[in-house]
């Protein structure tokens, strides 16, 4: 049966920066019986949980993977590096288990795809992709979005 990666809080996994999951009948609905293979790039990488919310400066998921913007979290600390390796994490994650699409948390640094959020601790989105939907995409796996409830 086909394996779907899946972001492990849209599974009820509480691994959220806030420390809550996000399961709901949408992503059910959307792996359509297919496999679920949950993944926290950001605890995968060593991130606690909870930890302080994190927004991608500079650009987006590509650009980080490019060197060209960073992931600060809101008390100013540098975690690119785990965003990087998580992504990394992940990316083994979907290949070990076969997978050709992911569905991921929505807007998240790590995980959103079309919409992240600007960097400004705001609320206010941009364009653009996480890290970890970057390095999947680079990589052929298919990524789309969800928000949970």
């Amino acid at each position: 049966m086909e394996s779907v990666l899946v972001s492990a809080c849209l599974r009820g996994v509480p691994c959220r920066f806030d420390g809550r999951g996000r399961a709901s009948a949408e992503t059910t609905a959307a792996l359509g019986g297919r496999v679920p293979v949950p993944f926290c790039p950001e605890v995968a990488a060593g991130l606690p949980t909870p930890r302080s919310p994190a927004e991608i400066v500079g650009g987006d998921g590509h650009d980080v993977l490019d060197g060209r913007a960073r992931v600060v979290d809101d008390t100013g600390h540098d975690v690119t590096d785990a965003f990087v390796d998580g992504a990394g994490r992940a990316l083994e994650a979907a290949r070990g288990a076969g997978c050709t699409e992911a569905l991921l948390m929505a807007r998240s640094p790590s995980c959103g795809r079309g919409t992240v959020y600007d960097g400004t601790f705001a609320g206010g989105l941009r364009e653009g992709d996480g890290v970890t939907a970057a390095l999947l995409e680079r990589h052929g796996i298919a990524v789309r979005p969800a928000t949970g409830g």
